[in-house]
């Protein structure tokens, strides 16, 4: 027996590629054997048999050499010993790559999906095989499968086989063109699903084939008897439709067939493209066309490249049949690689920009053309389907499309919005991940929740989805507006104060209508967030009050770091008087040294915080001049020795870069204070450094210093936080 096997597989790759290196066949057999030693199918057959046939299905189809020792080999890593390096060493990377495709495959493959399901089910297998041979390999494993079903015992194991097989692999199937694979898959799962159905459409197909035969003979005749008579060489073939093909169209139009065409397809081969035309022509002026059922895609093919005229007529022996018209060429492409079918079965009219999707399925079209050598055109046939998107399990193994680079935010925010505003970890196939990790096709994501946690600003940065950032937008400006009503609260009783008045709500509270506010919140947000002044509102509820202007004692302007009074353009409000006892600090979105130009804004609870003049961040005080605080850098003997820049670094992934940058930092007098990676990938690394200096200048060398060493690609002074 063990001889025949590998004997018909090896005559079987002969008969289309002469040149086969045999000892690599008999190597993979050998070693599939026994690493399945001891296993068998449910059928009682030894295990090794079943990869041995699927190769064989795949030698049919005409495969190249390595996709043949996969499929010997497809179960090896999933189901034996046998490791990824075995395979490497044993046969090739390029082999054991596949069949670590296949095995990631075998491992998706359990959870049962129907419906909306099936058809992300059938994306993610897609997206996983990155190379189309992976798929190719899967589908003669199923097909093998699918032909030994009777094997298993269980009814309703072989139910659900064959279900998955109808919603996820016969379409498959049909996507890379393998028709004949897909009509067997269809036929052999509906034996399963509905035996009853398949069988009387059964029966009555051979009922009308005997009725039918000497039609169909007449019409074949007949036609090709018309294109004789018009100079036309061409050929009439009949081909009848496939069970389950009636049995959905029966389903899908409700009717029961009783016409040819319903059974029947006819298709009209001839020599050149402007014979398809002719030939239309003659069959047309011949006999009645039915209106609205006519298609030429020769003129405007389909994005997948199949080409070929459809037309339907009332035919000889007054029956309704359905013609395509088209060259041998066309014929093998339709039939061969492109899926024929799949352009308008889908349910939807390819678009022009699905075009490059469908590249890959013409390069393996060629592949599968070109006999003699086709493991050169493989490196040509990684498929990019659905590179956009990710497919991730629930716990419950549901799955979710996203996507791609989506994080567990965005997985959390699209199962519901309430889980993502809660999130606080994230499980990615059992094991805790941070949540800016990149989701990939196949993890199965769990979210972890607490009742206290709200979302972050930080968030935004590196969400995708959509859903996911407005959620998280809008819980931003709600709390925003909690954090203006605080501050412009504080920013009223400090002029009440200032004024000798003693502060109340009930005095806010007299003028909110007249500010056509609905609560005196309303007023506090407006002031914090600079729509008011809060002057204005001061003097709504004392309009008899006279301002004086306060006179301070001089020894209280010590307590803003030597504020002189500039008085140069842009010189904002001048300042009445500082608060004693104020503190200040630097801000820490634009990092101000001495030689820049600075501004002391008054921040509620912070004191002054200074920040350089051209700071992006002043924007959002520019309505409430009343804030700003004119200061300038002071040479007293409050001023730090020391302050801190910070920059951007982007450096080469490369030994020693880290450490370059640290010694051109300290050999140009600065003092690394604090350094974070902002972003890493494979060549780059992004680091935000802060830098101790002693003023703009100081930093401004460090920066040349650094821009002129080799690993080190970029080098700016940081702006924002």
């Amino acid at each position: 027996m063990s001889m025949s096997l590998q004997e018909n597989l090896i005559n079987q790759i002969k008969a289309y590629n002469p040149n086969l290196d045999e000892a690599v066949i008999v190597r993979a057999y050998d070693y599939a054997k026994l690493m399945h030693e001891g296993q068998t199918r449910s059928s009682g057959e030894a295990y090794y048999t079943h990869p041995v046939e699927v190769a064989s299905i795949l030698a049919e189809l005409k495969m190249d050499t390595p996709t043949i020792v996969t499929a010997i080999l497809h179960d090896t890593l999933e189901d034996t010993e046998a490791t990824f390096e075995d395979l490497e060493k044993k046969f090739s990377k390029e082999v054991a790559d596949l069949v670590n495709g296949v095995s990631k495959l075998t491992r998706i493959e359990s959870q049962t999906l129907e419906g909306k399901q099936a058809e992300n089910f059938r994306k993610l297998l897609l997206a996983m095989s990155e190379d189309i041979r992976v798929l190719l390999v899967k589908l003669a494993d199923r097909l093998h499968n699918m032909r030994t079903i009777e094997g298993i015992k269980k009814p309703e194991k072989r139910r659900r086989i064959a279900l998955e097989t109808l919603e996820i692999y016969a379409p498959l199937a049909e996507r890379v063109g393998l028709h004949t694979v897909k009509e067997e898959l269809e036929d052999l799962a509906f034996t399963q699903m509905n035996p009853e159905a398949r069988e009387s459409i059964a029966n009555r197909l051979s009922f009308l084939r005997k009725e039918g035969t000497d039609i169909v003979k007449n019409i074949i005749d007949e036609m090709e008897a018309l294109l004789k008579k018009s100079n036309i060489n061409g050929q009439v073939l009949g081909r009848e439709k496939t069970r389950y093909s009636i049995w959905k169209k029966m389903q899908r139009k409700n009717v029961g067939f009783e016409q040819l065409s319903d059974i029947m397809a006819f298709r009209v081969i001839v020599d050149t493209m402007e014979h398809c035309y002719t030939a239309l022509g003659v069959i047309h002026s011949k006999y009645p066309s039915i209106p609205g059922r006519f298609k030429d895609y020769i003129s405007t093919p389909k994005p997948n490249g199949y080409s070929s005229i459809h037309t339907t007529i009332m035919g000889p022996e007054k029956q309704r049949i359905e013609i395509q018209i088209r060259t041998d060429e066309m014929d093998n492409q339709a039939e061969l690689g492109v899926a024929a079918h799949w352009a308008y079965k889908d349910g939807k009219k390819p678009s022009l920009q699905d075009a490059s999707k469908y590249r890959w399925l013409r390069e393996l079209l060629d592949i599968l053309e070109q006999e003699q050598h086709p493991e050169d055109f493989w490196e040509n046939t990684k498929l990019e389907l659905f590179q956009d998107q990710v497919f991730v399990f629930t716990p419950k193994g549901e799955l979710i499309e996203l996507p791609s680079n989506a994080t567990p935010i965005d997985f959390a925010y699209a199962i519901h919005s309430d889980i993502g505003d809660k999130c606080v970890g994230a499980k990615i196939n059992g094991r805790i991940a941070p949540l800016n990790s990149k989701l990939n096709n196949g993890d199965q994501m769990e979210v972890i929740t607490s009742k206290t946690q709200t979302p972050s600003p930080t968030w935004e940065r590196f969400v995708v989805t959509g859903k996911a950032r407005s959620h998280i937008r809008k819980f931003i400006r709600n709390q925003q507006r909690s954090e203006y009503v605080t501050l412009g609260k504080a920013m009223l009783q400090k002029i009440f104060r200032q004024e000798g008045y003693d502060f109340t709500e009930k005095a806010v509270g007299a003028v909110v209508k007249k500010f056509k506010a609905d609560e005196n919140d309303d007023i506090y947000a407006r002031i914090g967030s600079g729509m008011l002044v809060a002057r204005e509102v001061f003097r709504a509820i004392f309009p008899s009050h006279k301002t004086e202007v306060a006179k301070r004692p001089s020894a209280d302007m010590d307590q803003a770091v030597m504020v002189k009074s500039s008085t140069g353009r842009n010189a904002p409000m001048p300042i009445k008087g500082l608060i004693p006892g104020m503190a200040m600090h630097f801000a820490r979105c634009c990092h101000p040294l001495p030689g820049d130009r600075i501004v002391g804004i008054v921040t509620t609870g912070k004191g002054v915080t200074i920040h350089t003049i051209d700071c992006e961040t002043l924007e959002t005080f520019a309505d409430t001049p009343e804030r700003w605080l004119d200061v300038s850098w002071g040479e007293g003997p409050d001023t730090p020795e020391s302050h801190v820049g910070r920059v951007k670094v982007t450096f080469q992934n490369e030994q020693g870069a880290l450490a370059t940058m640290s010694t051109v930092i300290s050999k140009n007098g600065g003092n690394i204070i604090n350094l974070r990676i902002t972003s890493r990938s494979v060549d780059f690394w992004d680091l935000s450094v802060d830098v101790g200096v002693k003023d703009t200048k100081h930093l401004k060398n460090i920066i040349a210093a650094l821009r002129a060493t080799p690993l080190i690609s970029s080098v700016d002074r940081a702006r924002g936080r």
